[in-house]
């Protein structure tokens, strides 16, 4: 079976969290794990990565960190995500040299041109629906992401409310993975190993 999603952190790790993301890598649906905390210090975010980082290697999930080369290189991540306002794709290429780098593009083929053309891993669209981790995310079209699959040629990863109701529309439209976060964590009716089971090719 093919993994096909690209699950993010919740905002707050509670102390379950360790457990949960274990049972949830066991089920082999996840491909890419991003560690996105905002407003925490670097030597949190360090110590909690390495915890993370045993997790994801174990079950051989790749390990993405959000905005932040120098964490990315000091606990051995296999890559970095970048927003239009982080670092440039130059600067994290020659920091990061063979990792993974991906790279947020909106609803924008322009910006998904130039992520190619710089050399980026992979190319973010959405927010496809309205998504609680990020409530005030640009709005992306399904056009934009059925034209990424023709003109894109590099990895689309789909981002932004997607739920059991609408992730297969988001796959057939030509995204190579989806991305999942609130529905996994923060489900008032599923356990996280349990939300992720849902989501079947």
């Amino acid at each position: 079976m093919k993994r096909f999603i690209y699950l993010i952190s919740p905002n707050k790790l509670n102390k379950n969290f360790y457990n949960d993301l274990a049972k949830v890598l066991s089920t082999n649906k996840v491909k890419f794990f991003q560690i996105r905390l905002k407003g925490k210090s670097f030597k949190y975010l360090k110590n909690i990565s390495k915890k993370i980082k045993k997790v994801t290697s174990k079950y051989n999930v790749k390990l993405i960190i959000n905005d932040n080369t120098k964490l990315t290189k000091e606990i051995g991540a296999e890559g970095c995500h970048l927003g239009q306002n982080d670092e440039s794709m130059v600067s994290a290429k020659k920091k990061l040299g063979k990792k993974i780098i991906g790279v947020t593009c909106h609803n924008s083929k322009t910006l998904c041109i130039l992520a190619q053309n710089s050399k980026a891993d992979y190319v973010a669209l959405g927010s496809f629906f309205h998504s609680k981790l990020k409530p005030k995310a640009l709005k992306a079209d399904i056009k934009t992401l059925k034209w990424a699959k023709n003109n894109i040629s590099i990895p689309i990863v789909a981002i932004g409310g997607i739920n059991k109701q609408n992730f297969k529309k988001i796959l057939k439209s030509g995204a190579n993975y989806i991305a999942l976060s609130s529905f996994i964590w923060n489900n008032p009716k599923l356990k996280p190993e349990d939300a992720i089971k849902v989501f079947s090719k």
